[in-house]
């Protein structure tokens, strides 16, 4: 397997690197921000592993860079940083796993072998269909350049729909992702709430975005046409 370690502590990345290499992968290395990006963007890498402080450009910028790009190359932030901030900035750019500096070896390659079997897969940290875009880690929602105010559940509920473009979700489904499926809540009252997110997201823009497949259940699509 393919390896970028992008580090600016050169010693301590020529050992890492050493000691990746004995246990079989290919590892290349950068020492600054831009560099790491140009070889991320123009490499075929199976990982990247990325500190967050490097010259140039920072680890969260190199990221958000890539899934700009739909790059979707799995990253891991190797990082001293370990506030609790620190980590959720970096998951919610789009990084795949975060480890703290000083770190066990062990832990690292069982993180790496986990994100190897993931494969390469697209996750948007910013979800879109056509022109309405969801951020989960934000909790805003946009059609183009206008914000629409979201409940919660309204939030929850098209997230859901928003993580499965194009694709018929049932009522079932719904009430088991979205309400508590240990409840004895009403079936119902997804229909509510698709009415409820339909004079949001779609009724003001003269949209169709939300669709009911009758029988079948629910999908969001792209309907610009």
């Amino acid at each position: 397997m393919r390896l970028l370690l992008v580090d600016d502590e050169v010693r301590f990345a020529r050992a890492l690197a050493a000691g990746l290499v004995d246990d079989g992968f290919v590892v290349d290395l950068a020492h600054d921000g831009n560099t790491g990006l140009a070889m991320a963007r123009n490499g075929s890498y199976d990982v990247v592993v990325l500190d967050i402080m490097l010259p140039g450009l920072s680890g969260y910028r190199i990221v958000q860079a890539l899934r700009a790009d739909r790059n979707w190359v799995p990253v891991l932030m190797l990082s001293a940083k370990d506030g609790e901030y620190d980590q959720a900035d970096g998951l919610d750019v789009g990084a795949d796993d975060y480890l703290v500096k000083p770190f066990s070896y062990v832990v690292l390659l069982a993180r790496l072998r986990a994100l190897l079997r993931r494969g390469v897969r697209a996750r948007p940290v910013k979800l879109s269909v056509g022109d309405l875009t969801l951020d989960p880690a934000t909790r805003q929602t946009m059609r183009g350049d206008q914000g629409i105010d979201l409940t919660a559940r309204e939030f929850a509920l098209l997230e859901y729909l928003m993580r499965r473009p194009g694709e018929v979700v049932s009522k079932t489904e719904l009430l088991d992702h979205v309400w508590d499926a240990a409840a004895d809540t009403d079936p119902n009252v997804v229909e509510v709430y698709v009415g409820y997110l339909r004079r949001k997201i779609d009724a003001p823009f003269g949209r169709q975005t939300l669709s009911t497949v009758r029988g079948a259940g629910y999908r969001v699509v792209d309907d610009r046409g």
